[in-house]
């Protein structure tokens, strides 16, 4: 079974340099189970021909969300989006991070993303293996 889906599929655009952004991914397809999400690199030709110039100009280079209904999402709104479509506990985290305001969220989502290299390094002579049965979920 193909793990495309046009119509209710969200893709996660993530920085192929970063162990945060990684273990997000990995994070993100265990709790997947039916497959709403598909990812690809913020530097892939999928992202640019996905995205739109002058959007990619302003997203920085942390985890971006586009849903399915073309909304793209970014910081906070990206990860509690994330949680709120995986459902259960994560859902009712995101219900529960949703009271904080989302100045606050943003900033920390940034204080963050700002160190999040030294803090999640991966390793420069590794790539990630995607299982096979998962491989179809990536756009590069």
């Amino acid at each position: 079974m193909s793990g495309k889906k046009t119509d209710t599929t969200d893709r996660i655009f993530y920085d192929g340099h970063c162990g945060l952004c990684h273990g997000f991914v990995r994070f993100v397809l265990a709790k997947d189970g039916p497959g709403l999400f598909r990812f690809a690199p913020l530097d892939s030709d999928t992202f640019r021909a996905t995205v739109p110039e002058a959007s990619r100009a302003n997203l920085g280079d942390s985890i971006v969300v586009l849903t399915a209904d073309r909304n793209l999402l970014t910081r906070s709104a990206a990860v509690l989006h994330v949680l709120r479509r995986l459902g259960g506990l994560w859902q009712f985290l995101a219900g529960l991070i949703r009271w904080i305001p989302v100045a606050a969220c943003d900033w920390l989502y940034d204080q963050i993303a700002r160190i999040r290299h030294r803090l999640f390094r991966r390793p420069q002579d590794s790539c990630p293996i995607v299982p096979s049965y998962l491989r179809d979920r990536f756009d590069l």
